[in-house]
């Protein structure tokens, strides 16, 4: 007979190694075994998100960075699986192991992850994989971990009460399947809004770390050799205290990561329920920098360049409504209310903080020159695409689509067949819709697929394109880009639904500061040049970005 704690001789079969000792009756202890089952799932989908969320964060916020962080996840599992069959001889040692590994491993990857983004400098060059071997990494690691809990829990679970493998396997994975239910609903509603993604990672791993040390310590302690037992408790402690100083030190680590990040001059940073907002600069004649999720989204260098582009040439024209998706800054709202004849604004803007910042925070306010203030401008906090489908048609003289670049996931229905018919559908006949389109110069085909979109949803275009982009900061989809291939130009399309609308500006209207009537000119045959035909539209169900 082998002894229960020695390894097996290779090619001998292992038998059943008999009831456990357990401090509990049978029954109690298949419900502590179940509920630690319930627990470590939840934990294990919370890591899966946190990976995916910096995935798509760090990185590029693409169904790509998504889709390999979760097929290696699954990859690794089943081979952590397997690997975890040689370990059964000693079930409860193994699996108190693999909950340490698991929970030092996973609470600490969010930090690790955003360490290697901050302070690792330009990320062309050396570092333009970094990011992505390090994720691979982190989803490899956490994943052969999470496959071998399940083996070993199966075996613990046998040992308490032997049964037919069919209905372990039921009990088993009702316990674990409805833990991952509540650790998907819990990361997205809890953790990441109230706790943020570097302590909710932490919380997650020290959780993980209790449940699978009071399991093993405490149901099965009397399978574990007095050396197993210190070993293993030692183990913990230490996984505790590394999990407690990080969480300890989370705010300066954050602190310093995010200066890494966004330089010294950080003004405001906070995390809304939609997005990270960072606001840098605006005092001492440093222009003011608005981030969003990471990506620069206004340049107090160079907005001046990209909002008048993006207004005044669909402004030429009745412009008695204006209709802004996106634009919650109030920049696209200031060139609007600069022309004669505007008497109502509606911004419709996601997240209700940007517009909250740009209304009270004295460097964005003055910016936009306390637009908010103005009668009006009207505000509604809602996601463009479903605003659109209950808007009253035939009523805007001028829509502005001041959005996210394409590409990002988030942002792809905003450049879709459908939400153009839609935004088409509010336009009085002689309207005029102008679409930011991202760079023309690095992005050439996703420029000219918004354009081709637009032409399938019935409208008339009149591509152009703004070059002087300073900011030096990649603001599109791929966070890894780097300073040196960041877009230096800025992409717009003007459309309307009866004929091609004329690119000029309004003799009327105010003159712009950054550009003029042959400007406008240049800029259209400067697009016109990169033209790529025979590019399909993008839709709901079949994005092309």
């Amino acid at each position: 007979m082998i002894e229960p704690h020695a390894p097996a001789p290779p090619g001998t079969t292992l038998p059943w190694a008999g009831p456990a000792r357990l401090p509990v009756r049978p029954g109690t202890g298949r419900f502590f075994v179940l509920a630690c089952v319930f627990v470590c799932a939840s934990c294990g989908l919370v890591y899966e998100l946190e990976l995916v969320t910096f995935a798509t964060y760090l990185i590029g916020d693409s169904v790509t960075q998504a889709s390999v962080v979760l097929s290696v996840m699954v990859f690794a599992m089943g081979i952590g699986s397997l690997a975890a069959k040689r370990l059964r001889w000693r079930a409860a040692a193994a699996f108190g192991a693999v909950e340490a590994a698991l929970a030092l491993v996973g609470g600490c990857s969010a930090m690790a992850l955003y360490a290697v983004f901050a302070w690792t400098g330009d990320w062309g060059g050396l570092w333009a994989s970094g990011p992505r071997c390090l994720l691979v990494a982190f989803s490899l690691a956490i994943g052969l971990l999470i496959g071998g809990e399940v083996p070993l829990l199966m075996e613990l679970i046998q040992r308490i009460r032997r049964q037919d493998a069919g209905g372990a396997v039921a009990d088993l994975f009702a316990a674990d399947y409805v833990g991952a239910l509540v650790g998907g609903l819990a990361f997205p509603f809890l953790l990441l809004p109230l706790l943020g993604q570097l302590t909710g990672a932490l919380l997650t791993g020290t959780v993980n770390l209790i449940a699978g040390g009071a399991l093993v310590l405490g149901l099965f302690r009397r399978d574990l050799t007095r050396r197993a037992r210190w070993v293993l408790l030692l183990t913990n402690v230490a996984v505790f205290a590394v999990l407690a100083t990080a969480a300890v030190l989370v705010d300066d680590f954050e602190h310093a990561a995010r200066h890494a990040v966004y330089g010294q001059d950080v003004r405001v940073a906070l995390q809304s329920d939609i997005q990270e907002i960072v606001l840098t600069g605006g005092a001492d004649g440093r222009p003011l920098d608005l981030f969003l999720d990471g990506r620069l989204r206004v340049s107090g260098r160079d907005e001046h360049r990209y909002h008048e582009a993006l207004v005044h040439p669909a402004m030429n024209g009745p412009h008695a409504r204006v209709l802004i998706l996106g634009g919650g800054d109030g920049l696209a709202a200031r060139e609007v209310l600069r022309h004669d004849g505007v008497r109502r604004v509606d911004v419709v803007e996601l997240d209700e903080a940007v517009v909250r910042l740009a209304r009270r925070y004295p460097a964005l306010a003055q910016l936009n020159g306390h637009v908010y203030g103005d009668p009006r401008v009207h505000v509604t906090t809602a996601d463009a695409f479903d605003w659109l489908r209950g808007a009253p048609p035939a009523t805007y003289d001028v829509v502005i689509s001041d959005l996210p670049d394409p590409g990002i996931t988030a942002s792809t229905k905003l450049y879709s067949q459908e939400f153009y018919g839609l935004a088409r559908q509010t336009l009085v006949d002689s309207g005029r819709l102008v679409v930011h389109a991202g760079p023309v110069a690095s992005r050439p085909r996703v420029f000219w697929t918004v354009n081709t979109t637009m032409r399938e949803a019935g409208l008339h275009t009149a591509p152009y394109c703004v070059g002087g982009r300073d900011s030096g900061f990649a603001a599109g989809p791929d966070r890894s880009a780097g300073a040196s291939r960041a877009p230096h130009d800025w992409g717009f399309v003007l459309a309307a639904p009866g004929e091609r609308p004329e690119l000029r500006l309004d003799p009327s209207g105010p003159p712009p500061r950054t550009m003029t009537q042959a400007t406008l000119a240049a800029d259209a045959r400067a697009a016109a040049r990169g033209r790529i035909g025979g590019l399909p539209a993008s839709t709901l169900v079949h994005p092309r970005y």
